[in-house]
């Protein structure tokens, strides 16, 4: 990574940390699923999983909620598959047109959102239920009103934040600097 998309990704690992403490009185809503994601999509994969694994590494050591070590990597390994993913769909959408296909993308951004969130919840509900000793199915049945909360919630945040945030960048970016939207 050169020096440029080294300090992109540091501002949006400080973005994902800053907005869940800003959220912190709200469960299961945060935006650093979609920073991460989004990251993904603007700079590739690698930042993308970059940004995913600093932004738990940073938030997962100073969690108000505490800390638990097996936990703290399932997040981490979870959180970068945001960015993996949104890495891998920005180089297939990179000449996209996003006014002639809003509706498509919004569905598209939306599903990949529950389905990334449903990926990491139940990954991390595993590691979380290992850690503690509670039975897998314990665990999800107890968290589900959680899980439900998160998922719907990146449904709304990736399917109707999407095409304005990459909009904007494409926009601001000249749709060629820093790599953002290149094949």
């Amino acid at each position: 990574m050169d020096t440029l998309k080294v300090s992109i990704v540091a501002t949006l690992v400080a973005l994902c940390v800053a907005t869940n403490y800003a959220l912190i009185g709200v469960h299961q809503v945060k935006a650093m699923d979609f920073i991460v994601f989004t990251g993904g999509f603007c700079f590739g994969p690698f930042a993308g999983v970059f940004i995913g694994i600093l932004s738990w590494a940073v938030y997962g050591v100073i969690n108000p909620y505490g800390f638990v070590p097996q936990v703290w990597l399932a997040t981490m390994f979870s959180e970068a598959i945001y960015g993996l993913i949104g890495g891998l769909l920005g180089k297939n959408f990179a000449l996209t047109d996003f006014d002639d296909q809003r509706l498509g993308l919004i569905i598209l951004f939306g599903i990949m959102g529950f389905i990334l969130t449903l990926i990491y919840d139940l990954v991390v509900t595993y590691v979380y239920a290992s850690a503690f000793g509670i039975p897998f199915i314990v665990a999800i049945v107890v968290g589900t009103p959680f899980t439900i909360l998160h998922e719907l919630s990146n449904v709304a945040i990736f399917g109707l934040g999407s095409i304005p945030v990459l909009v904007t960048l494409k926009k601001l970016s000249g749709g060629e600097r820093f790599g953002i939207f290149k094949k």
